[in-house]
């Protein structure tokens, strides 16, 4: 396991990383704890060293390999508590890099029958991968994503510097897409205190216990990447890291060899900036706003 520094431009290593067994309650693996929310978030990558080089000192990640059917993976950890995955394709320059967001579920087997049926695609699975039953898919407005079924009872994904804190969708029709998703992932029937869909900030959002989960944003152009060369409007779920300067963050991503599709901004729910990493990956950082400066 490397161990890389906290993000920021002259960062120092933290602490060593707790044992991950204890920093999860002994489970080990992705947290995806609630159903139907998103509960997990994964890198396809071309090339895990360059992946590995750039997530690791920008968000002070450690790694270790986990299982896959399908080639290298890791986990990647915060202080021990692991907070994403990081795929490789083996060399498969068709396949495009990029994070999918999972989400949880309790029968693997009928989201993917609802997904098709709600027009969607199916990709993958549902197969036995990392610890649980894994689906890949797409909805019906070509946005891929993922359904985790876990096999044990999965702690909370931790919150912070470092982790995955924010997931929107970006889509042509966010009433159509949310309407896709509460179907998929049976929204109207969960708990109604503990599951709301509301309209904010020009985006439809799920809250969990009150805290938002997803938000669905409108105005993608329609296609795959060969049709919409620009990241930010093609339709996709976005994935928002945690950071405590999103400006200085962003400055040591270029620094390690990434772009900016967005520079920094404050928004209704923080700072947030655009970027692609090493390999071209879109993902975005976000913290909180900058204070207000006081009037001359």
């Amino acid at each position: 396991m490397t161990r890389a520094p906290r993000a920021g431009p002259s960062a120092e290593p933290g602490r060593a990383p707790a044992d991950p067994a204890a920093a999860s309650g002994g489970v080990t693996g992705p947290p995806c704890g609630v159903p139907g929310a998103p509960g997990w978030v994964s890198l396809l990558s071309r090339d895990l060293s360059a992946a590995t080089a750039f997530y690791g000192p920008l968000l002070g990640w450690t790694f270790r390999p986990a299982a896959s059917p399908w080639g290298r993976y890791l986990h990647a950890l915060v202080d021990g508590a692991v907070v994403a995955g990081l795929a490789e394709t083996a060399g498969r320059r068709e396949v495009p890099v990029g994070w999918t967001t999972y989400f949880g579920t309790e029968d693997a087997d009928a989201v993917a029958e609802r997904i098709r049926s709600g027009g969607g695609t199916v990709a993958v699975g549902p197969l036995t991968f990392d610890g649980g039953r894994v689906v890949l898919g797409a909805d019906a407005q070509n946005a891929a994503f993922g359904a985790w079924q876990a096999d044990a009872r999965r702690p909370h994904r931790p919150r912070g510097p470092g982790t995955p804190v924010r997931t929107e969708l970006r889509t042509r029709d966010a009433f159509a897409a949310a309407l896709f998703y509460a179907r998929v992932f049976d929204w109207a029937d969960h708990d109604g205190h503990r599951y709301d869909i509301g309209y904010e900030h020009d985006r439809v959002v799920l809250r969990v216990d009150g805290r938002a989960a997803a938000a669905l944003y409108g105005g993608a152009d329609g296609g795959g990447p060969d049709d919409v060369p620009d990241p930010l409007l093609r339709p996709g779920w976005h994935v928002y890291f945690a950071t405590e300067d999103v400006d200085a963050a962003t400055e040591h991503a270029v620094r390690l060899g990434g772009r900016i599709d967005r520079p920094p901004a404050d928004t209704p729910y923080g700072r947030v900036a655009a970027l692609g990493d090493a390999e071209g990956g879109l993902f975005h950082l976000v913290s909180a706003p900058r204070p207000a400066r006081p009037l001359a």
